[in-house]
């Protein structure tokens, strides 16, 4: 008996077919559970990066929070063009002379980013902020007013105190400890150390450790504003909930994309979940009513490092401070100088 190959073909697709539906669906893969400490807790300790070329807020180029291929592409291109030398890994001939002008360390040695967009889930994001959906902070009209006019005003170079925190050793460049914290170009590294009642992330930059205390969750009076808060956390299932008040206005974030000032009402709430071996997601919300016209939201992913955690000695009154200061005077008398009536 001769049977056509077009009912054959439809005879072995008809019984593949059957085999499918009798068969048994593929078992999905176990969630990943994170490993416990002696006390039981997810154990998020161990030294880790937020380093990325993602920013807070989404820069114009990308359409959506998942970025295309050749979104990426030209946001490298244009990083790569922003830092120019620092970008170049060849090391420096001490055979060759001094050029006119010394060029930065080269970047294994200084730039020590991610160079590409963040991932989550393996698709790469344009924005920490997911909420609002533009990626955009959702400043009030009276802070956009506000910020406006800081930024028309003069800069002050009279009194150290009205420098800014940075240039004085007291908040790290590009805010890396928050919080939120932010990711920087360099020493961009975290340690988390677990006890009963607290837990600890040391900063890499400007050597800072947040204390989180997670036996009591009473906030300190509001009269007390340091640096970095006063945070207090729980557990929820496997993430560590960390909610921080009492930040001092005078340090606001600074990031990428884009940093943003706060009040001294503002609550930033922080969730650290440990989603693989190498990887930890940080996401938080910051409540400003008197800034912002909502509640926003942000991702980020944190990746396991190496290490070690270095050094980072900076503390005020160094050179930096003096010399700021000192060239401003130098400014001042040279335009004083300039309106000076000529002499007889």
């Amino acid at each position: 008996m001769r049977v056509s190959m077009l009912a054959l073909c439809a005879a072995v697709a008809t019984a593949a077919a059957v085999a499918a539906d009798a068969a048994p669906p593929a078992p999905k893969p176990a969630p990943y559970r994170a490993p416990r400490t002696a006390e039981g807790q997810p154990d998020l300790q161990g030294i880790w990066t937020n380093t990325a070329l993602t920013f807070l807020q989404r820069p114009p180029i990308f359409k959506g929070l998942i970025a295309t291929d050749k979104e990426e592409a030209m946001m490298l291109a244009g990083f790569k063009s922003m830092v120019g030398d620092l970008l170049n890994p060849a090391p420096i001939d001490p055979k060759t002379p001094a050029p006119p002008v010394v060029k930065e360390a080269p970047q294994s040695d200084y730039l020590e980013m991610d160079l590409r967009l963040a991932r989550i889930d393996g698709q790469p994001r344009t924005s920490w902020i997911v909420e609002p959906a533009d990626g955009r902070l959702p400043y009030t009209e009276a802070a956009k007013k506000a910020r406006a006019a800081d930024a028309a005003a003069p800069e002050k170079f009279d009194n150290p105190e009205d420098r800014d925190t940075q240039e004085r050793c007291l908040t790290a460049i590009g805010s890396p400890e928050g919080p939120p914290m932010m990711n920087s170009g360099f020493n961009g590294n975290y340690r988390i150390i677990q006890t009963h009642d607290y837990v600890a992330i040391q900063v890499e930059m400007n050597h800072d450790v947040r204390m989180i205390r997670m036996t009591d969750r009473t906030h300190q009076p509001a009269a007390l504003q340091p640096w970095l808060g006063d945070s207090v956390g729980w557990w929820e299932g496997d993430t560590l909930v960390v909610e921080t008040t009492n930040l001092n206005p005078k340090g606001h974030i600074y990031s990428l994309g884009g940093g943003f000032p706060y009040s001294a009402t503002t609550k930033v709430t922080e969730r650290f979940t440990r989603t693989a071996k190498d990887q930890i997601l940080y996401e938080f919300s910051v409540d400003d009513p008197a800034t912002f016209t909502k509640v926003w939201k942000a991702q980020m992913p944190w990746r396991a490092a190496k290490g070690p955690i270095y050094e980072y000695a900076c503390h005020e009154g160094n050179y930096s401070l003096p010399n700021i200061l000192a060239g401003a005077r130098a400014m001042d008398r040279a335009a004083a100088a300039a309106k000076a009536p000529p002499a007889s």
